[in-house]
């Protein structure tokens, strides 16, 4: 496990408040909800001697203190636990107040904070405070469906079902240094076996399995909320015509020599440009399901005057044996990676990756923990946004693993980056069983920058440093600045269903020449495809008044024969299919 610092002791909430909020601007609320005593509860003495103790004690109300608030001048609504009261643990009133603010933070599409400093479901209480689990999960959730952030500020300690509920819906999880942090706490677990009494979690070992994306000390936190919380703003789109202009990409290369500068050691690789391009840049860690991925980076951060969701394959010492694998992502780096891309989508933030990658992580372990399901996943979830995207393809674009995190509305790839179906030297094998034919494939394969932009995969190239981006690095951000910046302003046209069907119209017509019979068949097919529900409408209408029209002569029909039936002798009348009647 990590090593963690001794954690701070518990503050009460108006403490918190203090520490946390702008000065004077708390206002409380949802304070008139009271605290039932639904089981008339008895343990050493009454539950209600309890309540009134904990009253005194703490001087709160409940063990939950609920409000709006400002944060570095940005508007927050606020649940804050209350350690002091029977251990800041859940009960109906401590339920009702965290989904009355998850409510009003709802309504006010206002960023809802969370921090948490709960011993978990209150025990006096029973099953009414079980559910009360599942209330505040429900209400986090409606907070998702609508777009408001939610962040969460995990205390010490925080534990069962606080933590098992509302505790870890935040979009963002921050947790207080030394905090200890679990579903189950030591004194409940031991319960179970003492031997593992002393065996517990605390924020650093969450960190450290990609459980909580930031973990700060408690005088820090105040500035990590202002931070993360103006990230979490939807901003504006740029207007292109106060952007710098862009530069020419000049003297392109193509076939080996690509793929030589491609895989320079000394290339800038993706975490250079985020630290580079962004300001504010905020980190977020993990897949949420125990694995934080070093080769797959990603996070908030600021691109002129455009948050942004950011997401990064990072090769580092460019060893698959390294720390960072080469950038080969694993199933849980997809996961993550789809975290990211879900999270841009939930928050209206426009989403960036950089891409640079000899292929995936795929290794048998690989396989059997879904490398394949992972990849599909994040290739259906990109297509599926609605959020602007741009992508960047910055060095080596290798198979699969690298279209994970390209299908983007405006893709970009630097002049000397290569993009290919497979690595040169795997398509030789395959084809000649010789790897040293590698250069001729790579020619033949149309991997350089040039060759994509042709064949209309990529959409424009950005200008490097003559010799290739490593010849000066930050050079290299300087050009690649303008050319983002212009691309986020061009996603961010429009409507999301329009990017959404701009992208699918785009892909259906890569690979068909222009003008070719191909490409008239298929806009052909698109005239049909959109005249066959007019052509199902008329066609029902014309049933419709076939139908009325056989239903009026059959009344006409009708009414002949009661007349004659009425008036004597039979007169012969003949319809329109020639019945005799």
């Amino acid at each position: 496990m990590a090593e963690t610092p001794s954690p701070a002791p518990s503050i009460s909430a108006r403490e918190w408040a203090d520490l946390l909020f702008d000065e004077d601007s708390f206002s409380e609320q949802f304070a008139g909800i009271g605290t039932p005593d639904p089981l008339h509860f008895e343990d050493s003495r009454p539950y209600v001697e309890r309540v009134k103790e904990a009253r005194e004690q703490s001087g709160g109300r409940e063990a939950v203190l609920t409000g709006a608030a400002r944060i570095g001048g940005l508007p927050v609504v606020a649940a804050i636990s209350d350690f002091r009261f029977i251990g800041g643990s859940m009960g109906y009133a401590v339920g009702e107040r965290v989904a009355h603010a998850m409510e009003r933070a709802r309504e006010a599409k206002t960023p809802f904070l969370a921090v948490t400093c709960s011993g978990g479901a209150r025990m006096q209480e029973g099953m009414v405070a079980l559910l009360q689990m599942a209330k505040t999960a429900a209400a986090a959730q409606r907070l998702h469906e609508a777009g408001v952030p939610m962040v969460t500020l995990l205390a010490n300690p925080t534990t069962g079902g606080v933590f098992a509920s509302y505790g870890t819906q935040g979009d963002i999880l921050i947790a207080e240094a030394g905090a200890l942090i679990g579903f189950a706490g030591p004194r409940v677990r031991a319960v179970h076996d003492a031997d593992e009494e002393r065996e517990t979690l605390y924020a650093e070992d969450l960190y450290e399995r990609g459980l909580v994306d930031l973990v700060s000390p408690r005088e820090g936190l105040r500035h990590a909320l202002i931070t993360v919380l103006d990230l979490l703003r939807p901003t504006t789109a740029p207007d292109p015509e106060t952007l710098p202009n862009v530069v020419e990409a000049r003297d392109l290369e193509r076939g080996w020599a690509t793929v030589e500068r491609a895989r320079h050691a000394e290339r800038p690789r993706a975490l250079h440009y985020i630290q580079a391009l962004t300001t504010d840049f905020v980190p977020l860690r993990g897949d949420r399901s125990g694995t934080d991925d070093p080769a797959l980076v990603g996070g908030l951060g600021r691109i002129g005057d455009t948050n942004v969701v950011l997401i990064g394959q990072e090769r580092g010492d460019l060893s698959l044996g390294g720390e960072r694998h080469d950038g080969r992502v694993s199933p849980a780096g997809y996961r993550k990676a789809k975290r990211l891309m879900l999270l841009a989508e939930r928050l209206r933030l426009p989403l960036v990756t950089f891409v640079d990658t000899p292929g995936a992580h795929d290794g048998i372990a690989d396989e059997g923990a879904g490398l394949a399901g992972a990849i599909s996943d994040c290739l259906a979830t990109m297509a599926s946004l609605t959020t602007p995207t741009v992508a960047v393809v910055i060095g080596e674009g290798g198979s699969g693993g690298a279209l994970a995190l390209t299908w983007a509305d405006r893709l970009l790839m630097q002049q000397n980056a290569m993009y290919a179906i497979t690595s040169p030297e795997g398509a030789a094998a395959i084809l000649y069983r010789d790897r040293s034919r590698a250069p001729e494939v790579a020619e033949a394969l149309g991997v350089a920058a040039a060759d994509l932009l042709t064949l209309g995969v990529v959409d424009s190239l950005i200008a490097e440093p003559a010799g290739g981006a490593h010849t000066d690095p930050m050079a290299a951000v300087r050009l690649m600045r303008p050319a983002l910046r212009r691309a986020l302003a061009e996603a961010m046209r429009g409507k999301g269903s329009q990017r959404r069907q701009r992208r699918e119209t785009r892909l259906n017509n890569i690979g068909v020449p222009p003008g070719g019979p191909l490409h008239a068949l298929r806009n052909l097919g698109d005239v049909i495809g959109e005249s066959l529900p007019r052509l199902d409408e008329a066609r029902e209408a014309a049933v419709g008044q076939a139908t009325k029209a056989a239903t009026a002569a059959s009344a006409v029909v009708e009414r002949l024969r009661h007349r004659s039936d009425r008036d004597g002798p039979r007169t012969s009348v003949t319809t329109a299919d020639g019945a005799d009647v």
